[in-house]
């Protein structure tokens, strides 16, 4: 492996070192001159890693990690103000257009061209960031955190990832494309780059980093399984350590076996009739017939009784007649109907000179009055006259009360 890695890197350094002017040119121009190199030099310092195109109509442009090594080896300062906050680029972008807008409307178009390729630069170098942290993520993951051994290291290193992916998300949503697009204004290269180039990075990066955190949450869980299981493999190692004589019981001899070892559905099911089946109605006449031998009887069990005479003639009917007290209620109730005047219970019992006692005749008519039929009842109204009782609340005394028609 270190092998290969030493012969990539000759063949990078090889490359970066046959091919310097046109580097610099790049790195100082901000883009490639195509006409300038062969299309084979450009395929192998694509394929080294050293150009990237941002789309098929872009110009070829110097990898961020070339520029970032030949910025901190010339001590150049030029581009060195980009933070790796979205925020912080997003508001260096919008700072840019604005010195590009300016310089066109004064037409100085050397500074607004100057201006112009070093947006560009950020433009691509935040979109070429968000893929960058976008692959690596995938890379971990499609990796499955193969360069820990341990089960707990992989689980600590599927929370970062969870924790990054979560502040990626964070940053994206510093993305404003309307506030963009006014700052763009007409400018058709700005709208390009603020608005089209980056609205794309940040769709794929929103939909990447959604894919990337549920297949992290899966991984988490598969790794929590197998710290479960790895937990309990060590548990029983631990305790046949400590326990040498221990012999596991024999379970299936148990009656009550542990839900553990209980994991398989019983092979035969309840015994139960099926009194569906005509032809096994004979056996079962039988079987209902032999249990009459076991029932216990007393000792007259096997006496004659004499067997009653049974009348079936014609039975005489039951007549349902009201009572003294509702006769008198429904009268009451005519009285009121007659009279379309309200009259009191307590007058009306005085007047007639009933027998009844006095709270049984007002239970009556209160009784009366509740069972009628809902549509008959609402003829009438029933006022009641009392007192609270003036020790204990919630006690309310009915001295009389009066029926009247609506």
């Amino acid at each position: 492996m270190s092998q290969t890695l030493l012969q990539a890197g000759a063949r990078l350094f090889n490359a970066l070192s046959r091919h310097h002017d046109l580097i610099m040119q790049a790195y100082l121009s901000g883009q490639v001159d195509e006409a300038q190199a062969s299309p084979k030099v450009l395929d192998q310092l694509v394929q080294l890693g050293v150009l990237w195109r941002p789309d098929v109509h872009s110009a070829l442009r110097l990898k961020s990690a070339v520029r970032n090594l030949l910025e901190g080896s010339l001590q150049d300062e030029r581009n060195r103000t980009v933070n790796a906050n979205i925020g912080a680029a997003l508001a260096s972008l919008k700072t840019l257009a604005e010195h590009y807008k300016e310089a066109l409307h004064y037409s100085r178009y050397s500074d607004a061209q100057a201006h112009m390729s070093e947006l560009t630069e950020h433009v691509y170098q935040l979109t070429e960031s968000l893929g960058n942290s976008v692959r690596v993520m995938f890379s971990r993951i499609n990796n499955e955190f193969g360069y820990v051994a341990s089960v707990e290291a992989k689980i600590r290193e599927n929370e970062l990832a969870q924790s990054q992916v979560s502040e990626l998300l964070q940053q994206l949503e510093c993305f404003r494309f309307d506030e963009l697009s006014e700052v763009a204004g007409s400018q058709r290269e700005l709208r390009h780059l603020l608005v089209v180039a980056l609205q794309q990075s940040f769709s794929d990066a929103a939909q990447e980093l959604a894919v990337a955190q549920a297949r992290l949450l899966d991984l988490l869980g598969r790794f929590r399984e197998f710290q479960g299981r790895t937990r309990l493999l060590k548990g029983f190692l631990l305790h046949t350590e400590q326990h040498p004589d221990f012999t596991p019981s024999e379970y299936p001899a148990l009656s009550q076996v542990p839900v553990l070892f209980n994991q398989a559905p019983g092979l035969l099911n309840a015994a139960a009739v099926d009194v569906n089946q005509v032809e096994h109605e004979n056996d079962y006449q039988q079987l209902v017939s032999s249990l009459t031998h076991w029932q216990r009887r007393g000792q007259n069990a096997g006496a004659n009784t004499e067997a009653a005479d049974i009348d079936v003639g014609e039975q005489s009917t039951v007549a349902l007649e009201k009572g003294e007290i509702q006769q008198a209620v429904e009268s009451y109730f005519c009285k009121v109907i007659d009279t379309g005047q309200a009259c009191s219970a307590l007058e009306y019992y005085q007047q007639q000179q009933l027998a009844f006692d006095s709270e049984v005749w007002l239970y009556q008519v209160i009784g009366g009055y509740q069972a009628l039929h809902e549509t008959d009842k609402a003829f009438f109204a029933l006022d009641t006259e009392g007192q609270v009782h003036t020790l204990f609340t919630g006690n309310y005394y009915i001295h009389d009360v009066t029926l009247g028609l609506r």
